[in-house]
This record gives structure tokens, C-alpha cells and sequence, in this order.
């Protein structure tokens, strides 16, 4: 589920939509969790759909550390890659802000995250932008990636949570903002199958 103080908006003619706030968010804040009505692929499941099926997932989807291929049932699914991203999937599962939004700011967050499969060139613009997404980011990235998500997870007592009541492990999170060491890495977040 996506944080209620966003919607969708028309980016451009390449990106299409994209998910933006309504309301500042700060950093700290959870801005997505997996929840009930997403729906969970196992790749038998995908191979087994129709073709406009499969673009579709491949399009809109994402591959959790299970080897699952997880689609959103809200606009989650419209949220943007930048290699600068305003949010990252922490190693507990979730998407944090990594700084502070303002009201009008885009949510992106780094497929570099995601488990690619495959390479694919980025256009996102920004100063430090990879030029190429590789399914190899963890390794490049991962420290820096790390470093974002642990100052962040300390801010999380201190802003406003909305989808607090969907974390299954909201003691480990609290343990991990008092003590960022505690928060698993983004290497935990690399498929154990291949997707």
C-alpha cells in the first residue's frame, strides 16, 4: 500500500504516470508496504498467463527476495526509478523516504533494488545517474544505498507513520531506528531464486 498523502499524475510522454504527494512527507516515513491485496506470482504462475499478461507484470511488477513477482494493487505500481531516489525499499521490506517531500515532489525509488532480470538504460536525468540499470546494483550500490536507509530508519519514531499497522515486524523496525546497525542491509533484499 502506498502513503495515503499521494496520487497519480501524468509525468511525460516517456515516463507516463507517476506517483507524487499530496502533502509534505518527511524523512523517516514508510511510503509503501506489501499488503493483503497485492497480488504474488511465483514465475511457474507468470509463464502459465497469456503474453499481455506477462508484459504487463513485466511492466508494472517487481521480484521480492523470494523470487515472487509482487504487483501492486494501487498506484504503488506507478512509482518512477531514479537513480537519485527520494525513497528505498529498506532491508525490511519497505520503501522509506531517504529526505524530506514536499507537497508536488515525485516519489522514485531505485529498481536497482528491484531484482532485475536485465540491463536496461536509464534516462532519469539526474547528476549521478547510472546511465544503466544492471541486476549487479546491489553490489555497486549497496553501501550507499545502506548508508540513506539507516539514517532514515531513525527518524521513523519521530514522523507520522500511516502504514505503521501493516508491518509484521513493527519491534524490529523500533529496535533498528534506536540502533541503525540492526537494520538488515539491502543485500538481504536479493532474490534467494532467480526470478
Amino acid at each position: 500500500m502506498i502513503h495515503p498523502d499521494t496520487e497519480l499524475r501524468y509525468v511525460n510522454e516517456r515516463l507516463g504516470l507517476g506517483v507524487f504527494a499530496t502533502r509534505d512527507i518527511p524523512r523517516g516515513t514508510i511510503t509503501w508496504v506489501q499488503d493483503a491485496l497485492d497480488q504474488v506470482f511465483s514465475p511457474a504462475e507468470v509463464q502459465n498467463l497469456a503474453e499481455p499478461y506477462q508484459h504487463i507484470l513485466r511492466k508494472y511488477a517487481y521480484t521480492n527476495r523470494q523470487g515472487q513477482i509482487v504487483l501492486c494493487w494501487d498506484h504503488a505500481r506507478f512509482v518512477n526509478h531514479a537513480c537519485e531516489a527520494v525513497c528505498l525499499m529498506s532491508g525490511f521490506g519497505f520503501e522509506i523516504a531517504t529526505r524530506d517531500l514536499h507537497a508536488g515532489e515525485e516519489l522514485t525509488d531505485d529498481y536497482g533494488l528491484l531484482n532485475l532480470r536485465n540491463a536496461f538504460s536509464c534516462a532519469c536525468g539526474s547528476p549521478t545517474c547510472r546511465k544503466w540499470l544492471q541486476p549487479q546494483d546491489f553490489v555497486r550500490c549497496g553501501d550507499r544505498w545502506d548508508d540513506l536507509l539507516r539514517g532514515s530508519v531513525q527518524q521513523i519514531p519521530t514522523v507520522p507513520q500511516p502504514l505503521w499497522w501493516l508491518l509484521d515486524q513493527a519491534d524490529e523496525v523500533l529496535a533498528a531506528s534506536r540502533d541503525p546497525s540492526r537494520l538488515p542491509t539491502c543485500q538481504s533484499l536479493r532474490a534467494t531464486r532467480p526470478a
